[in-house]
C-alpha cells in the first residue's frame, strides 16, 4: 500500500469511528507505529485530522458541537456501560447533580425504582425522565435553555447552583487532558459546568474515550478537582495511568 492509499484508509477509519489510535492502526495496516505517526502528521498538515495523545481525531468532530439527537446515537453502548458503573457512586438517600448530556440521561433512565435521593439537574430531558420517579426529589435549575443541548445556562443557572452543596456531582465534558483539564466549546455551558464542579463535594466526570485528548476553547475544571473519571475500556492504559498519576481514580468499563 502506497503512503497516499494508507493515509486515505486512516482518514476513512477516523471519520467512521470518530477517532483512530496508533497501535491498532499499525497492527491492522501491517506497518510500524513510526509509519503511522508520520501518516498522522501528514494528515494533520493537510488539515484532515488533529493529533491527540495516542492517535488522532477527524477535524469534523472538532468543528461543530453536536446536538442532543446526534450525541444520543454516538457511542451509545459505551455510554450505557459508563452510566451503569456510575450507579455504584450514587448515594442512597443523598444528593446528586446530573449535568446535561446523553450519558447523564442514561443514568437517569437506569436509576432503580426504589432509590430515594435528591437530584439536581439543568437538563430538560433528565427532568422530564425523573419527574414521575417515586423516590426522587427533583430540583430543576432555571435559566436560558440552549436548544443545541437542552441545558439551562446563564446567570440564573449559576446563581441557583452557587449556594448548593451536593454529595456527588456528575459532569460531562467535550474534552479532557491532564494538562488542560476539562473543556467545552460553549462559554455559557462552561460557566454552568464550573458552577456544578464547585457545588459538588465529590466530582465525577463521565466521558467515553473519544473525549480524552481533545481540547476545546473553554476550560471549566482542572483535573485535580475530580475525584473520579468513568470512561470506557477503549481508553489506552498509558493515558489512564497519566490521569491516575494526576490524582484521579479511573474506572474503565
Amino acid at each position: 500500500m502506497y503512503a497516499a492509499e494508507r493515509q486515505h484508509e486512516i482518514l476513512t477509519r477516523a471519520r467512521a469511528n470518530g477517532r483512530v489510535e496508533v497501535g491498532p492502526l499499525a497492527d491492522s495496516l501491517g506497518v510500524t507505529v513510526e509509519t503511522v505517526r508520520r501518516d498522522l502528521t501528514a494528515l494533520e498538515r493537510m488539515g484532515a485530522v488533529r493529533r491527540v495523545h495516542g492517535g488522532a481525531l477527524p477535524v469534523e468532530r472538532l468543528a461543530l458541537e453536536p446536538n442532543l439527537a446526534a450525541r444520543e446515537s454516538r457511542n451509545s453502548e459505551q455510554k450505557r456501560r459508563i452510566a451503569t458503573r456510575a450507579l455504584e457512586e450514587v448515594p442512597t438517600g443523598g444528593t446528586m447533580l446530573l449535568d446535561a448530556g446523553t450519558t447523564m440521561l442514561a443514568i437517569a433512565e437506569a436509576l432503580p425504582a426504589d432509590l430515594e435521593a435528591t437530584v439536581v439537574t439543568n437538563s430538560v430531558a433528565i427532568a422530564s425522565r425523573l419527574a414521575d420517579h417515586p423516590g426522587i426529589e427533583l430540583l430543576m435549575l432555571g435559566g436560558r435553555i440552549r436548544q443545541l443541548t437542552g441545558a439551562a445556562v446563564g446567570d440564573w443557572t449559576e446563581s441557583e447552583l452557587e449556594p448548593l452543596c451536593v454529595d456527588v456531582a456528575f459532569v460531562g465534558t467535550n474534552g479532557l487532558t491532564v494538562e488542560r483539564g476539562l473543556t467545552t466549546p460553549d462559554q455559557t455551558e462552561a460557566a454552568a459546568k464550573r458552577a456544578m464542579v464547585l457545588a459538588g463535594r465529590r466530582v465525577i466526570a463521565l466521558a467515553d474515550a473519544t473525549k480524552v485528548g481533545p481540547v476545546h476553547l473553554h476550560r471549566f475544571a482542572a483535573l485535580d478537582e475530580l475525584a473520579m473519571l468513568i470512561t470506557d475500556d477503549s481508553l489506552d492504559e498509558e493515558t489512564a495511568a497519566e490521569i491516575v498519576d494526576a490524582g484521579v481514580e479511573v474506572a474503565r468499563v
